[in-house]
């Protein structure tokens, strides 16, 4: 099951109607729902977030135009859907680099994702201005792990023939979960 923000966002992009898109709570029997609702269910969406990306408010948009008038809005598809809703653009980190990138004419942009890719664009292209929505400025612990210095331990392991931190997931949980991902992966967004 998709995280509910990202699976909510995706799935309103690609036309299915929110009615069809019930949240599964691990907690209660069936989820919290029932046959019915799951029978005409197109996406299940998990009762689970990114804690980063829930912290972006409409009202964060909302400053940020308010304060820069002509500020390009681009937020990550994890955000909840009326803050995605409300910005100008979402997209995936990618695509958020993509767009920075694209852009010809000097621009400010409003990011609404993790501070580390926000503070990298803005060094990376200093002929745009470029800041967080959030002014906390609340960085993800776990993205932060993927460090150069962590990296190399891993690679050095290899070399040496070690694996570092082997995950191994038993066939029952992984056959299913490839069949959900190769589905996800051909799924088509509708064209803009």
């Amino acid at each position: 099951f998709p995280d509910q923000h990202l699976g909510r966002n995706t799935a309103k992009a690609m036309g299915v109607p929110l009615e069809q898109m019930p949240m599964w709570n691990p907690n209660r029997p069936l989820g919290g729902t029932d046959e019915g609702t799951l029978d005409a269910a197109r996406v299940i969406l998990w009762h689970g977030f990114c804690s980063v990306h829930r912290r972006f408010t409409v009202d964060q948009i909302d400053k940020a135009r308010a304060k820069h008038p002509g500020v390009r809005v681009i937020v990550h598809p994890e955000c909840p859907m009326a803050v995605v809703d409300a910005a100008d653009e979402s997209g995936s980190t990618d695509y958020i680099r993509k767009a920075i990138q694209a852009a010809a004419e000097p621009t400010t942009f409003a990011i609404g994702t993790e501070i580390n890719l926000v503070q990298r664009l803005a060094a990376e292209h200093p002929q745009h201005t470029i800041f967080c929505l959030d002014p906390v400025v609340c960085p993800c612990s776990t993205m932060y792990r993927i460090h150069p210095g962590y990296l190399a331990w891993t690679l050095e392991g290899l070399v040496a023939g070690r694996v570092e931190n082997r995950i191994t997931v038993p066939a029952e949980v992984a056959d299913p979960a490839r069949v959900a991902l190769e589905r996800m992966l051909a799924a088509k967004p509708p064209a803009a």
